[in-house]
């Protein structure tokens, strides 16, 4: 399997997904630090959010082999800025979180997502299990 370095604010369901990706009851945990799981390296909200905490994410993006930028479904702004991936030096994929939630904007995230920069995006719901095997066939291959 691919590990993957989940990115995004906080309460972009990173922990959430991470627990769904690994088969496990899905319930609310705050990240407190960096937590590196099989495959999955789960960052708090605040390293994405803090741009002296962000340097750090650069660091643990050499331990993955993709990067994952997280946004939920209803999220009313993108923190990632236009063409953000061409910084990294993995491959970048989106990740639409909580797309089960009524006030879901799903086009609106994807093309937040695009504007970033990322080829791939992936539609989740944790709570629901709908994407979850596609992003987990993508990370198998």
């Amino acid at each position: 399997m691919k590990k993957i370095l989940l990115v995004g604010r906080t309460s972009a369901g990173k922990t959430t997904l991470t627990q769904a990706l690994q088969g496990r009851e899905i319930k609310y945990e705050k990240t407190q630090s960096v937590f590196n799981y099989d495959g999955i390296i789960d960052t708090p909200g605040e390293y994405a959010e803090n741009r002296i905490l962000g340097r750090a994410l650069a660091l643990y993006a050499y331990e993955a082999d993709v990067v994952g930028l997280l946004l939920a479904s209803d999220d009313v702004y993108s923190l990632y800025s236009p063409n953000i991936v061409s910084m990294a030096n993995r491959e970048v994929i989106g990740i639409i979180t909580k797309t089960d939630k009524e006030e879901a904007n799903i086009p609106q995230a994807e093309r937040w997502l695009e504007i970033a920069g990322c080829k791939k995006i992936f539609k989740v719901s944790a709570l629901t299990g709908e994407g979850i095997d596609e992003l987990l066939e993508f990370l198998t291959k």
